[in-house]
């Protein structure tokens, strides 16, 4: 019998972000003034004095499949199970523009979202779910716009006011020409249309997050930590810069600005830039833009975990993934949070597989003791020089950016998108070098590979949304709609505010597709170098 080889430890101790780790730290000089207290400036040990102790954070599960019944159902099973908010997620014909029936959503539709083409699809998918007492995030871009009214439509009709609906719309179509693709307009015209929401939810949605700034899709096209929040944040400026020249005061909607973090598997890198990303939002919003009220100044966040870790080789280890990243970001303070299910790599969560993912977040909230106390890792040598260094990296990033000109023409010289390619290339050889060991996968390979049960689209489902969909056409009043979208034409060729044109489209039926096409004719369409 052979004997068995010990474990090799690799030989460069650094995080994902090339932060070098040292074998132990007896002491390290800590900045009192930049660590500061729990809801004071710079917020670096969380937004609030209390956080979980008066409060924990929303249990937000992302779901959508199939159509809005079978969604709908998901939902409410997920409100009974104690998700304390819906995350909605879209099919990429809704992504993108497309009704359910156009041809470029053929074998799309419902595969990896719901498909909502109007609001007759909205009206179902929020069907016995009273939108007065519930947090809605929608994980729309490109169509934020006319989702943000469907669902406004949804809750005129309900009787609730508007004035306390309360959710958040993605909205960051920057990072789609980075990193994810759902673009649909050039960026001048997305960025009208930002602005154009910005303005609407100011003045009519107080309490609604007009927009999500994402590094979760960031990370996921295989950035590194410091990449993700540099990416973000000067994406943000940009968005801020757009909202004030629009004649927007700053401490007017700077409040509203919500942020969409990954949290991946480096546990003490995750926590340690969280805690930095809060310092250094509130730098900029202090220091560049001069804002004055507090409010604007806090980093409020969602955090997912990062779907790009499953395994679909030893899927049941991604519960244990899943559960230290879901514990970083509480550890780091996250105002809410998503847990991917253990299958995700193989499929569309099952209802039970979903459950798990609930309920990891609610062992965590209740049986650990981590909610507690206030930020339990202040003071730790280790975690405060790593939020030291990887605040240096972001601003260095920052720095670099605004000398090509700001995030717009990083994006158009294809700065962003080459220093991500680069990262996620020097990750993959990594692997390939067990360098970096992934359990199940490059290490650790079981004869045996069980597989959970998964779940089935049903596949009528396509047929029936289009069905669905032309009859919808059949029955609401054509004339109507067609003057209702003309004047969206002229209104998109001027500086008007679009929203209330949309809202007007979408409360007479028409289409999520009608709408965009309207959109494209006046706009056109981008078209990646």
């Amino acid at each position: 019998m052979s004997e068995k080889k010990p474990l090799q430890r690799k030989q460069a101790f650094t995080t994902t972000s090339g932060i070098e780790i040292p074998e132990y730290l007896d002491s390290y000089d800590l900045n009192s003034e930049a660590i500061g207290s729990p809801g004071s400036y710079p917020f670096t040990r969380g937004v609030h004095a209390s956080m979980y102790r008066s409060r924990l954070w929303t249990m937000r599960q992302y779901a959508g499949f199939g159509d809005a019944e079978e969604s709908n159902k998901r939902y409410r099973y997920l409100l009974s199970q104690g998700t304390t908010g819906l995350s909605v997620a879209f099919d990429l014909p809704t992504q993108i523009g497309y009704d359910s029936d156009h041809a470029m959503a053929e074998g799309e539709v419902g595969k990896v979202g719901v498909a909502i083409s109007s609001l007759e699809d909205m009206e179902t998918l929020f069907k016995d779910i009273s939108l007065e007492k519930v947090s809605t995030s929608m994980t729309i871009n490109s169509t934020a716009a006319i989702l943000l009214c469907l669902y406004v439509a949804v809750a005129k009709k309900q009787g609730v006011d508007l004035r306390k609906l309360n959710g958040t719309i993605q909205n960051d179509v920057l990072k789609e020409y980075i990193a994810r693709g759902t673009y649909i307009y050039p960026p001048k015209h997305s960025m009208r249309i930002i602005t154009d929401i910005f303005k609407y939810c100011t003045e009519s949605l107080p309490k609604w997050n007009m927009i999500s700034i994402s590094g979760y899709h960031i990370r996921e096209a295989g950035s590194t930590a410091v990449q993700e929040l540099a990416f973000t944040f000067s994406n943000a400026i940009a968005y801020v810069n757009a909202a004030i020249l629009a004649g927007l005061d700053v401490d007017a909607f700077a409040s509203r600005l919500s942020f969409f973090f990954n949290a991946h598997n480096n546990f003490f890198e995750e926590i340690a830039k969280f805690r930095a990303a809060r310092r250094i939002w509130a730098q900029i919003m202090s220091e560049r833009f001069r804002s004055k009220d507090p409010k604007s100044m806090m980093l409020r966040f969602h955090t997912q975990t990062g779907g790009s870790t499953l395994t679909a080789q030893q899927p049941y280890n991604n519960v244990t993934r899943v559960t230290l990243q879901a514990l970083s970001a509480a550890l780091g303070g996250t105002q809410s949070l998503h847990t991917n299910s253990f299958d995700e790599a193989l499929a569309l969560p099952t209802e039970t597989s979903a459950e798990i993912a609930l309920r990891t977040q609610q062992v965590i909230a209740h049986e650990s003791g981590i909610a507690d106390t206030v930020d339990p890792m202040a003071g730790s040598y280790f975690v405060e020089m790593l939020t030291d260094r990887i605040e240096e990296g972001v601003l260095d990033y920052i720095r670099r950016i605004d000398a090509m000109g700001g995030s717009t023409v990083a994006i158009e010289r294809g700065f962003f998108q080459a220093e991500i390619s680069a990262a996620a290339f020097a990750y993959q050889r990594a692997i390939e070098k067990k360098e970096q060991i992934i359990v199940g996968v490059n290490d650790f390979v079981s004869r045996s590979d069980p597989k959970p049960p998964l779940l089935a689209m049903d596949r009528s489902l396509e047929r029936k949304q289009c069905e669905r969909l032309g009859a919808l056409r059949k029955k609401r009043d054509g004339a109507d709609v067609e003057a209702s979208l003309r004047r969206l034409k002229t209104v998109a060729a001027g500086q008007d505010n679009l929203l209330p044109l949309i809202l007007d489209c979408v409360e007479k039926y028409a289409t999520l597709g009608e709408i965009s096409d309207v959109l494209r004719a006046v706009f056109g369409e981008y078209q990646a170098g």
